[in-house]
């Protein structure tokens, strides 16, 4: 069964319109979900809005939206005033700028959405911008209404559909200098910065999304199959905590012999945790020269 669209409407280049239909990338359907249960009789409990004052249930037709105008002093919006509302991104998508896409810093892209034509008449003007921005290598920025929010949004070729991706208001990204900037500037030895490059190049991998495995959710897995088989789940001791590396060297010396490498790339360069050790031996006195080093 297809899955079901999260938007439709159409979209807009210039005086091309085609019809379009959005398509959740992330999909929750195999994910383990709980229900509430009562412990008492077993039956499942549903939420219920409560009156804060006078701690009765609210009966739904005397549920009403409302907005806070001063302390406990609230404006309040009907449902069907919310609806009335018409802006042209509730149901168009209009292309009103296009960028490189690698301009779009990561912290702005936010939810991913397949985009296709909805129809079989808008297969063509569909193709049309598709192939336009492939040409191009461009993407094209748009609004949309989603879940009753405009969201600007940036649309891309993706084989034979397209990728919309909602974007992050610039007002709700924190700026990295708020937290970065309490990071003081450290003076670090050029040769453990060779020894992290040299673990990084040797663990150096293609990505590949299908080795991500959700480990808690297999447990909770497990979990379920062992309840439900009568058997009593073994207690785990949680992992230890890393401690803080107190030698950072020596730190980065342990991880190469962990990780097994013993050489550079071209068979014969020594890595640094080995060359700082030769430097140092070369420089201690020979055997029997009658020069002890002091403790």
């Amino acid at each position: 069964m297809a899955p079901r669209p999260a938007w439709k409407g159409y979209l807009k280049l210039s005086l091309v319109t085609c019809a379009v239909q959005l398509t959740n990338v992330t999909t929750n359907a195999e994910r383990v979900s709980f229900r509430m249960i009562n412990r008492a009789t077993g039956n499942t409990v549903k939420r219920q809005y409560v009156d804060a004052v006078t701690g009765k249930p609210v009966e739904d037709k005397n549920e009403v939206k409302g907005y806070e105008i001063d302390k406990d002093q609230f404006l309040l919006v009907e449902e069907n005033e919310i609806e009335a509302l018409q802006i042209e991104s509730e149901h168009t998508m209009s292309l009103d700028g296009f960028v490189d896409k690698s301009e779009i810093e990561q912290i702005y892209l936010d939810t991913p959405y397949y985009v296709s034509p909805s129809d079989k008449v808008s297969e063509e003007a569909f193709a049309v911008i598709r192939d336009a921005l492939a040409a191009k290598k461009m993407a094209g920025l748009a609004r949309i209404v989603l879940y009753r929010r405009e969201r600007p949004v940036v649309i891309e070729p993706l084989g034979k559909g397209m990728l919309l991706t909602t974007l992050r208001y610039e007002n709700t990204v924190r700026k990295s200098s708020a937290v970065f900037d309490d990071i003081d500037d450290v003076k670090i030895d050029d040769e453990m910065i060779e020894l992290a490059t040299h673990i990084i190049d040797k663990k150096r991998i293609k990505f590949d999304p299908s080795k991500f495995e959700d480990q808690y959710e297999n447990a909770l897995l497990e979990l379920i199959r062992d309840k439900k088989a009568g058997r009593t789940p073994p207690v785990v001791k949680p992992s230890a905590h890393p401690s803080n590396v107190v030698n950072l060297f020596d730190a980065l010396k342990k991880s190469l012999a962990s990780e097994g490498i013993a050489e550079d790339e071209d068979g014969g360069k020594k890595p640094p945790s080995t060359r700082r050790a030769s430097k140092a031996a070369r420089k201690s006195p020979a055997p029997g020269s009658g020069k002890r080093k002091s403790a």
